[in-house]
């Protein structure tokens, strides 16, 4: 293991779905337009928390295994993160699209949303002295109840069975960032369990940060088609 280690995993986590983007049928770079806007604003907003978390010291960065270019405490490669990380998953999202018909039915849907929200709500009112935890699930929980509840948005039953599939690099990436361990977590800021080596948390925590991406790339690709029309 390297200073690179933390940027190779972001330059392996993008090269695939990158690559992969011409492929003929998806044809996934005819959508990016409709991406960057959504994953600016979205890694800003979870990069000012990741300021504050590492300033309040939620988690740290091992620095045998980054480059040690920083930005306002950040290392760039938790930056790329933000972008590789979206990118990605929301190109597993799309080709399921197109080459997979099945979905979740309405009510698996509901009670996944429900069941999410419940748990959301109590983990903020019994665990809003860990900071982690308040912040994760105080932002899915309201996100996700107006994505289901108000918006009633028909793509929720595509983005679970895309996040479920996600689980799958989801484990290889964070399982590699947290058993080098390339980023260390105070267990006094989380819940203290663990999957493996990945908390518990990070689950919720990719959850909201893939629900925020993928509601502004559906939002902005049905106002570039009704556009077009």
């Amino acid at each position: 293991m390297t200073k690179y280690t933390y940027l190779l995993i972001n330059l392996a986590t993008v090269f695939f779905p990158l690559v992969l983007s011409f492929d003929k049928r998806v044809a996934f770079y005819k959508s990016w337009k409709f991406i960057w806007p959504g994953m600016g604003i979205t890694g800003l907003l979870f990069l000012i928390w990741d300021v504050l978390f590492t300033v309040k010291g939620v988690w740290s960065f091992n620095a045998n295994y980054i480059l040690g270019i920083t930005f306002f405490e950040l290392p760039l490669e938790e930056v790329l993160f933000f972008l590789t990380v979206p990118f990605a998953c929301i190109f597993i999202y799309e080709c399921l699209r197109y080459y997979v018909k099945w979905q979740p039915a309405d009510f698996i849907v509901s009670a996944i949303c429900g069941a999410t929200i419940v748990y959301g709500i109590l983990n903020c009112c019994f665990n809003y002295n860990r900071l982690y935890t308040l912040v994760t699930f105080g932002t899915l929980t309201p996100l996700l109840f107006y994505l289901f509840f108000v918006l009633k948005a028909k793509w929720l039953n595509r983005f679970f069975l895309a996040y479920a599939i996600t689980l799958i690099p989801f484990y290889v990436i964070n399982g590699l960032l947290t058993s080098i361990p390339v980023v260390l977590y105070n267990n006094a800021e989380n819940l203290g369990k663990r999957i493996g080596t990945i908390p518990l948390e990070d689950h919720f925590y990719c959850m909201a940060l893939l629900l925020m991406n993928i509601a502004f790339f559906e939002y902005l690709r049905k106002k570039g088609v009704a556009n077009a029309n």
